[in-house]
């Protein structure tokens, strides 16, 4: 650590950054100029202008300047900490800054030095500051940052070109990597191989007929990143949307549906995320998906319960007989301990449930519904509004609890979805029309006193 909290600050739980002062910070900055340094002073004051300007305080181009001249001079220091958070200074401060490009040399220096634990970082700060001009002077240190055996300085090497393709003019000096990015993709590291992917479709996104065949070639091998493999679904996807031929067909959804079976969790939830949401999928093609989601629901971890509900939850408003298959793992769900999960068990039941259930669920609801965000509070109002459609006969029951809904605390939104449901089941329902606008008078009349 370069500096230690106050103990007083640790034991209160406060934060030593809330009241800082602009120009007193500023003023503190002059200490970079002080010969020799002191790298745990340095790194206090860097800590509080990155915390500033990440809260959203503005600096002058003059105040930016003068602090980055000041920053420069730490260069002299070779404490790790301390180059790191000039590293990062760098970064921050080159969008508002004038004349940063007086760092490049020291920057260079530090990403074609022998030091790993600077090399990643001056390559971020580096690209941060290098416009179309003098990306050429750089190139070759950035190819041979690409297929560095370091994966951290490949990766790094490998985001900041992404970065640098914002500008369209680099793109054409990037497009002469393309040998370095495609022995990067053959990483066994997975975040580079991502990294590589990523950039290479960055690259060719334009060409639809290169992303072809980036996207066939890759699909008949064995790629060791998981993340790469999720990014190659998205991408298959995208083709998949453009085709015209049957989905049974196509190679591109057998890869998709091929992923189902893949050792990742991470990958097995996004090819069936991604069935779920293509367009056109039929029952049959759901299928698959279905099954993984309805395993994903009795998961011991929240975050895959959550995302398999989730994309129930969405299948069930078009094709709620695929869904019921799995009414019994969500019916478990409905206890669950996060409320979130246990909102989208209920909502996906009242899609696919029966008319007799209805009660016993909207019971179950009404114990938490208080407990839970506004966005789940819509998903459930979106729930009753399908239900009321399909079960016309317990507009009664439905109705009464939209209006007690109604009358509890909430945002714009929610408060809308519950009148624009109120106004649609009138709409639809003669027999609920007289309830309806009973309540709605209500709700209105309490609004105004």
């Amino acid at each position: 650590m370069a500096f230690k909290r106050d103990k007083k600050e640790e034991e209160d739980g406060g934060n030593p950054y809330q009241n800082l002062e602009k120009t007193s910070v500023l003023q503190e900055a002059r200490t970079f100029n002080d010969t020799p340094v002191n790298p745990r002073k340095c790194t206090h004051i860097l800590t509080k202008i990155l915390y500033m300007i990440n809260q959203g305080e503005q600096l002058g181009t003059a105040e930016a300047t003068e602090t980055f001249f000041a920053m420069t001079k730490l260069f002299q220091s070779r404490d790790i900490i301390l180059r790191r958070m000039v590293y990062l200074g760098i970064k921050e401060l080159s969008g508002i800054a004038e004349d940063v490009i007086i760092v490049t040399s020291s920057l260079t220096k530090d990403m074609t030095g022998k030091e790993d634990t600077y090399r990643a970082a001056a390559i971020r700060a580096l690209c941060s500051i290098t416009d179309v001009t003098m990306l050429q002077t750089i190139e070759r240190y950035m190819k041979q940052a690409i297929v560095d055996k370091n994966p951290g300085i490949s990766s790094a090497a490998l985001v900041s070109c992404l970065h640098l393709c914002k500008n369209t003019s680099a793109t054409d000096v990037v497009k002469r990597s393309l040998n370095e990015i495609q022995e990067a993709l053959n990483s066994d590291n997975v975040m580079v191989q991502y990294h590589a992917l990523g950039l290479l479709f960055h690259i060719r996104k334009t060409d639809r007929l290169a992303v072809t065949k980036l996207v066939a070639k890759l699909t008949k091998i064995n790629m060791k990143s998981p993340f790469a493999v999720c990014m190659l679904i998205r991408m298959a996807c995208k083709l998949l949307e453009e085709e015209t031929i049957p989905r049974s067909e196509s190679p591109l959804f057998e890869f998709v549906e091929s992923c189902i079976r893949h050792k990742s969790e991470t990958v097995v939830y996004e090819a069936a995320h991604a069935i779920v949401h293509l367009s056109g999928t039929g029952a049959r093609h759901l299928a698959p998906a279905v099954s993984v989601l309805q395993l994903f629901c009795s998961s011991a971890k929240p975050t895959l319960r959550f995302a398999a509900v989730r994309t129930l939850n969405k299948v069930a408003m078009e094709h709620p007989s695929t869904v019921t298959a799995c009414n019994l793992d969500l019916e478990n769900l409905i206890s669950d301990s996060n409320r979130s999960v246990a909102t989208l068990a209920i909502t996906t039941l009242l899609k696919t449930g029966a008319e007799a259930s209805v009660d016993r669920l909207m019971k179950q609801i009404a114990t938490f519904v208080n407990e839970i965000s506004d966005e789940f509070k819509i998903v459930v109002v979106q729930a009753i509004r399908a239900l009321c459609s399909k079960f016309p006969r317990k507009h009664t029951v439905l109705m009464n609890f939209l209006s007690g809904m109604l009358r509890e605390e909430g945002g714009l939104e929610y408060k809308a979805s519950i009148a624009d449901t109120i106004i649609a089941i009138i709409e639809e329902n003669p027999d609920a029309k007289e309830i309806g606008w009973l309540y709605l008078d209500y709700a209105f009349y309490n609004t105004c006193i």
